[in-house]
């Protein structure tokens, strides 16, 4: 199998609009040819929905959910073009189905270009040195690499995430298949996860260290 760069996937999702993953495996099955990659995925009925992705959706609806009687709550953003596909039960139903995935599988960022350029950098510098020790042949590292690296994007970036309630589709695949439905550009813009007692463990922790060293530091004082 050819192998598939970064760099080439991202020209095509450029060209067409469609997600990254949609985009590797056309050039994948088309062994990196790029026309040849744009006219199957136009053959897969993906186009349609990219040929929408330059329009603007400034409608749709900010969508709350709290889970687990209050445990964890997502807020997020969803836009599409009109408020009457906003108000439609298909968009209604993406969103919903949007906020139970941000709640379940924890994503960090919509798409892999918001992942800023010094985590990236530091991500794949650790894969790097985790390939090279395992004595893995010099000339298979950079793809080695980058599968991890695209494991690691599916872990973290929204669309390119396993839907929960079916592993074989991604999230992007489902937003498309809305653009579809309702005619118009559909797009996941933002959200926020929370999640009750995050972070605070820690610091509950380094609060006790500190009355720890006081308390010490008191009764060395009254010893004297």
């Amino acid at each position: 199998m050819t192998q598939i760069s970064a760099k080439l996937v991202k020209e095509l999702r450029d060209l067409t609009g469609v997600g990254m993953m949609d985009c590797k495996q056309a050039l994948e099955e088309n062994s990196g040819d790029i026309e040849k990659s744009v006219e199957w995925l136009r053959k897969k009925g993906l186009s349609k929905g990219a040929k929408k992705a330059g329009r603007i959706a400034a409608e749709g609806s900010v969508a709350s959910y709290i889970h687990m009687g209050g445990k964890i709550g997502v807020l997020c953003e969803v836009n599409c073009e009109s408020d009457f596909v906003g108000k439609s039960d298909a968009f209604k139903e993406f969103v919903h189905e949007i906020c139970l995935q941000i709640a379940a599988s924890k994503p960090e960022y919509v798409r892999r270009e918001e992942v800023p350029e010094s985590r990236l950098m530091k991500e794949k510098g650790l894969f790097e040195e985790e390939v090279r020790a395992s004595g893995k042949p010099a000339a298979v590292v950079d793809k080695i690499v980058q599968g991890k690296l695209d494991k690691w994007f599916q872990e973290i970036c929204l669309l390119e995430q396993p839907w929960v309630k079916e592993p074989k589709q991604t999230i992007e695949s489902i937003r498309l298949g809305v653009v579809q439905k309702t005619g118009e550009n559909v797009q996941i813009r933002r959200f926020v996860r929370f999640e009750l007692g995050e972070g605070i463990e820690k610091k509950s922790e380094n609060l006790a260290e500190e009355i720890a060293k006081m308390a010490a530091a008191v009764g060395g004082g009254a010893a004297n």
